[in-house]
Protein backbone atom coordinates (compact mmCIF):
# COMPACT_ATOMS: atom_id res chain seq x y z
CA UNK A 1 0.00 0.00 0.00
CA UNK A 2 2.81 2.25 1.09
CA UNK A 3 4.68 1.72 -2.61
CA UNK A 4 1.63 2.17 -4.22
CA UNK A 5 0.66 5.83 -2.65
CA UNK A 6 4.79 6.73 -2.97
CA UNK A 7 3.96 5.52 -7.04
CA UNK A 8 1.13 7.45 -7.18
CA UNK A 9 2.23 10.88 -5.36
CA UNK A 10 5.65 10.96 -7.67
CA UNK A 11 3.57 10.50 -10.56
CA UNK A 12 1.24 13.89 -9.32
CA UNK A 13 4.59 15.50 -8.94
CA UNK A 14 5.84 15.22 -12.40
CA UNK A 15 3.13 15.80 -14.38
CA UNK A 16 3.25 19.42 -15.42
CA UNK A 17 1.23 22.14 -14.12
CA UNK A 18 -0.20 22.81 -17.75
CA UNK A 19 -1.05 19.16 -18.07
CA UNK A 20 -2.92 18.94 -14.80
CA UNK A 21 -4.80 22.24 -15.86
CA UNK A 22 -5.90 20.92 -18.81
CA UNK A 23 -6.69 17.56 -17.50
CA UNK A 24 -8.60 19.15 -14.33
CA UNK A 25 -10.23 21.79 -16.36
CA UNK A 26 -9.87 24.27 -14.03
CA UNK A 27 -7.10 27.08 -13.25
CA UNK A 28 -6.89 27.04 -9.41
CA UNK A 29 -6.05 30.67 -8.40
CA UNK A 30 -4.91 31.44 -4.71
CA UNK A 31 -6.96 34.10 -3.25
CA UNK A 32 -6.60 36.08 0.09
CA UNK A 33 -8.81 39.08 1.58
CA UNK A 34 -6.41 42.17 0.53
CA UNK A 35 -8.37 44.92 -1.64
CA UNK A 36 -7.78 45.65 -4.01
CA UNK A 37 -6.26 42.49 -5.34
CA UNK A 38 -8.80 40.27 -3.90
CA UNK A 39 -11.69 40.76 -1.97
CA UNK A 40 -14.90 38.64 -1.16
CA UNK A 41 -18.07 40.30 -0.24
CA UNK A 42 -19.05 39.38 3.18
CA UNK A 43 -21.73 36.56 3.11
CA UNK A 44 -20.76 36.09 -0.01
CA UNK A 45 -18.98 33.26 -2.07
CA UNK A 46 -18.38 35.60 -4.87
CA UNK A 47 -14.04 36.90 -5.26
CA UNK A 48 -14.23 39.81 -7.48
CA UNK A 49 -10.37 42.22 -7.57
CA UNK A 50 -7.57 42.42 -9.67
CA UNK A 51 -6.63 38.88 -9.37
CA UNK A 52 -9.63 37.47 -9.60
CA UNK A 53 -10.69 39.49 -12.45
CA UNK A 54 -7.07 38.29 -14.22
CA UNK A 55 -7.38 34.75 -13.37
CA UNK A 56 -11.18 34.27 -15.45
CA UNK A 57 -9.73 35.50 -18.30
CA UNK A 58 -6.94 33.29 -18.00
CA UNK A 59 -9.08 30.62 -17.57
CA UNK A 60 -11.37 31.47 -20.46
CA UNK A 61 -8.00 31.59 -22.82
CA UNK A 62 -7.23 28.37 -21.81
CA UNK A 63 -10.74 26.80 -22.39
CA UNK A 64 -10.73 25.67 -18.37
CA UNK A 65 -12.98 26.52 -15.39
CA UNK A 66 -11.74 29.70 -13.37
CA UNK A 67 -11.46 27.87 -9.42
CA UNK A 68 -10.53 30.33 -6.72
CA UNK A 69 -8.82 28.86 -3.66
CA UNK A 70 -8.34 30.47 -0.08
CA UNK A 71 -4.50 30.90 1.13
CA UNK A 72 -2.59 33.20 3.01
CA UNK A 73 0.06 35.63 1.69
CA UNK A 74 2.27 33.18 4.58
CA UNK A 75 1.17 30.28 2.69
CA UNK A 76 1.33 31.07 -0.69
CA UNK A 77 4.16 29.78 -1.69
CA UNK A 78 4.01 26.11 0.26
CA UNK A 79 0.24 26.54 -1.35
CA UNK A 80 2.18 26.35 -4.89
CA UNK A 81 4.85 24.15 -4.17
CA UNK A 82 2.22 21.44 -2.81
CA UNK A 83 -0.17 21.97 -6.00
CA UNK A 84 -2.72 23.07 -3.89
CA UNK A 85 -3.15 26.28 -6.52
CA UNK A 86 -1.61 27.04 -9.96
CA UNK A 87 -0.91 30.90 -9.27
CA UNK A 88 -0.85 33.84 -6.98
CA UNK A 89 -1.18 36.51 -8.12
CA UNK A 90 0.79 40.03 -6.56
CA UNK A 91 3.30 37.82 -5.16
CA UNK A 92 6.86 39.60 -4.75
CA UNK A 93 9.67 38.20 -6.84
CA UNK A 94 11.81 38.23 -3.51
CA UNK A 95 15.42 36.25 -3.89
CA UNK A 96 14.03 33.91 -0.66
CA UNK A 97 10.74 33.37 -2.48
CA UNK A 98 12.58 32.33 -5.99
CA UNK A 99 14.51 30.01 -4.48
CA UNK A 100 11.33 28.15 -3.48
CA UNK A 101 9.03 29.25 -6.69
CA UNK A 102 9.37 30.30 -9.82
CA UNK A 103 8.18 33.60 -11.37
CA UNK A 104 7.51 34.67 -14.88
CA UNK A 105 10.23 37.42 -16.40
CA UNK A 106 7.59 40.17 -17.07
CA UNK A 107 6.27 42.24 -13.94
CA UNK A 108 2.48 41.80 -13.32
CA UNK A 109 2.16 45.67 -12.00
CA UNK A 110 3.59 48.18 -9.87
CA UNK A 111 3.21 50.21 -7.18
CA UNK A 112 5.37 52.74 -5.24
CA UNK A 113 5.93 53.93 -1.98
CA UNK A 114 2.69 56.44 -1.29
CA UNK A 115 1.69 59.07 1.49
CA UNK A 116 -2.03 59.72 2.63
CA UNK A 117 -2.31 63.32 3.56
CA UNK A 118 -4.56 65.89 4.63
CA UNK A 119 -6.79 67.64 1.54
CA UNK A 120 -5.17 70.59 2.53
CA UNK A 121 -1.84 69.80 2.28
CA UNK A 122 0.51 70.46 -1.07
CA UNK A 123 3.22 68.07 -1.40
CA UNK A 124 5.13 66.88 -4.43
CA UNK A 125 8.13 65.69 -3.32
CA UNK A 126 9.38 63.72 -0.59
CA UNK A 127 11.49 67.57 0.06
CA UNK A 128 7.64 69.50 0.48
CA UNK A 129 7.58 66.93 4.01
CA UNK A 130 10.70 67.60 5.19
CA UNK A 131 9.56 70.44 7.68
CA UNK A 132 8.72 70.12 11.44
CA UNK A 133 4.99 70.86 10.55
CA UNK A 134 4.54 67.17 8.94
CA UNK A 135 3.84 64.38 11.55
CA UNK A 136 4.11 61.37 9.34
CA UNK A 137 3.25 57.56 10.76
CA UNK A 138 5.07 54.86 9.61
CA UNK A 139 4.54 51.19 10.58
CA UNK A 140 8.58 50.66 12.71
CA UNK A 141 11.30 48.70 11.08
CA UNK A 142 10.00 48.94 7.61
CA UNK A 143 11.32 49.79 4.20
CA UNK A 144 8.76 53.12 4.89
CA UNK A 145 10.65 53.07 7.98
CA UNK A 146 14.06 53.55 6.72
CA UNK A 147 13.54 55.16 3.43
CA UNK A 148 11.12 58.59 5.38
CA UNK A 149 13.68 57.85 7.85
CA UNK A 150 16.77 58.90 5.65
CA UNK A 151 14.85 61.56 3.95
CA UNK A 152 12.46 63.52 6.30
CA UNK A 153 15.49 64.52 8.53
CA UNK A 154 13.16 67.42 9.69
CA UNK A 155 9.77 66.46 10.50
CA UNK A 156 8.15 64.33 13.25
CA UNK A 157 8.18 60.97 12.80
CA UNK A 158 6.05 58.66 14.70
CA UNK A 159 6.94 54.66 14.66
CA UNK A 160 3.90 51.69 15.07
CA UNK A 161 3.52 47.98 15.19
CA UNK A 162 1.71 47.45 12.31
CA UNK A 163 -0.05 49.09 8.99
CA UNK A 164 -3.45 49.27 10.94
CA UNK A 165 -1.88 51.25 13.79
CA UNK A 166 -0.15 53.77 11.64
CA UNK A 167 -3.05 54.47 9.73
CA UNK A 168 -5.48 55.43 12.98
CA UNK A 169 -3.16 57.45 14.01
CA UNK A 170 -3.81 59.55 10.69
CA UNK A 171 -7.22 58.82 11.41
CA UNK A 172 -7.25 60.12 15.07
CA UNK A 173 -5.39 62.90 13.80
CA UNK A 174 -1.82 62.77 16.03
CA UNK A 175 -0.54 62.90 12.68
CA UNK A 176 -0.95 64.72 9.34
CA UNK A 177 0.04 62.07 7.19
CA UNK A 178 1.05 58.08 6.63
CA UNK A 179 3.24 56.75 4.02
CA UNK A 180 3.05 53.04 3.12
CA UNK A 181 3.12 51.43 -0.28
CA UNK A 182 0.23 52.81 -2.49
CA UNK A 183 -2.29 49.95 -2.89
CA UNK A 184 -2.86 49.23 0.83
CA UNK A 185 -3.42 52.82 1.34
CA UNK A 186 -6.58 53.14 -1.11
CA UNK A 187 -9.20 50.79 1.37
CA UNK A 188 -7.45 52.28 4.51
CA UNK A 189 -8.11 55.78 3.09
CA UNK A 190 -11.69 54.54 2.48
CA UNK A 191 -12.16 53.63 6.13
CA UNK A 192 -10.73 57.18 7.13
CA UNK A 193 -13.00 58.82 4.73
CA UNK A 194 -10.37 61.97 4.23
CA UNK A 195 -7.41 62.94 2.92
CA UNK A 196 -5.02 62.37 -0.48
CA UNK A 197 -2.97 59.78 -1.71
CA UNK A 198 0.15 61.34 -3.55
CA UNK A 199 3.26 59.76 -4.76
CA UNK A 200 6.13 62.23 -4.10
CA UNK A 201 9.09 62.60 -6.29
CA UNK A 202 11.45 61.30 -6.21
CA UNK A 203 8.85 57.84 -6.82
CA UNK A 204 10.59 54.57 -5.24
CA UNK A 205 8.42 51.81 -7.10
CA UNK A 206 8.41 48.30 -6.66
CA UNK A 207 7.29 45.68 -9.30
CA UNK A 208 5.20 42.70 -8.19
CA UNK A 209 4.44 39.34 -9.82
CA UNK A 210 2.96 36.03 -10.02
CA UNK A 211 4.23 32.57 -8.20
CA UNK A 212 3.81 29.65 -10.19
CA UNK A 213 4.99 26.12 -9.00
CA UNK A 214 8.92 25.52 -9.97
CA UNK A 215 9.35 22.56 -12.39
CA UNK A 216 11.29 21.33 -15.63
CA UNK A 217 7.88 22.29 -17.45
CA UNK A 218 8.14 25.69 -18.70
CA UNK A 219 5.06 25.61 -20.47
CA UNK A 220 3.03 27.05 -17.94
CA UNK A 221 5.06 30.18 -16.35
CA UNK A 222 6.15 31.17 -20.05
CA UNK A 223 2.73 31.28 -21.14
CA UNK A 224 1.70 33.64 -17.45
CA UNK A 225 4.53 35.58 -18.69
CA UNK A 226 2.90 36.57 -22.03
CA UNK A 227 -0.28 36.99 -20.61
CA UNK A 228 0.96 39.36 -18.00
CA UNK A 229 2.89 40.78 -20.84
CA UNK A 230 -0.01 41.51 -23.08
CA UNK A 231 -2.68 42.70 -20.12
CA UNK A 232 -0.08 45.23 -19.41
CA UNK A 233 0.48 46.41 -22.45
CA UNK A 234 -2.85 46.83 -23.79
CA UNK A 235 -4.28 48.67 -20.95
CA UNK A 236 -7.11 45.63 -19.56
CA UNK A 237 -4.97 45.40 -16.51
CA UNK A 238 -5.34 49.02 -15.56
CA UNK A 239 -8.74 48.90 -16.42
CA UNK A 240 -9.42 45.65 -14.31
CA UNK A 241 -7.79 47.27 -11.09
CA UNK A 242 -10.07 50.54 -11.96
CA UNK A 243 -13.34 48.55 -12.08
CA UNK A 244 -12.98 47.12 -8.28
CA UNK A 245 -12.11 50.44 -7.27
CA UNK A 246 -15.33 52.02 -8.38
CA UNK A 247 -17.48 48.70 -7.25
CA UNK A 248 -15.65 49.58 -4.08
CA UNK A 249 -16.61 53.16 -3.72
CA UNK A 250 -13.13 54.75 -4.45
CA UNK A 251 -13.16 56.64 -7.57
CA UNK A 252 -9.92 55.62 -9.71
CA UNK A 253 -8.66 58.96 -10.30
CA UNK A 254 -7.94 59.97 -6.71
CA UNK A 255 -5.58 57.27 -6.29
CA UNK A 256 -2.33 55.97 -8.57
CA UNK A 257 -2.55 53.96 -11.08
CA UNK A 258 -0.65 50.57 -11.46
CA UNK A 259 1.04 50.92 -14.69
CA UNK A 260 4.09 53.09 -14.02
CA UNK A 261 3.38 54.74 -17.46
CA UNK A 262 0.49 56.64 -15.55
CA UNK A 263 2.49 57.98 -12.97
Amino acid sequence: MAAIFMMATSAVAQTSTWDQIQERETLRVGVTQAPPWYYKEPGSDEWTGLGPSMGRAMAEELDVEFEPVEVTWGSAVSALQSGKIDLMFVLDATPARAMAVDFPSRPLLYYALAVLIEEDMEVSTWEDLNTPDTKIAVPQGTTMDRYISERLTEAEIQRFPSNGEAVAAFQSRRVNAVSLFHPPLISMRKETGRGQIVLPEPIRQSASSVGVRREEDKRFRDWVNIAIAYYYETGQTQEWYEEFLESFGVDPETVPAIRREDW
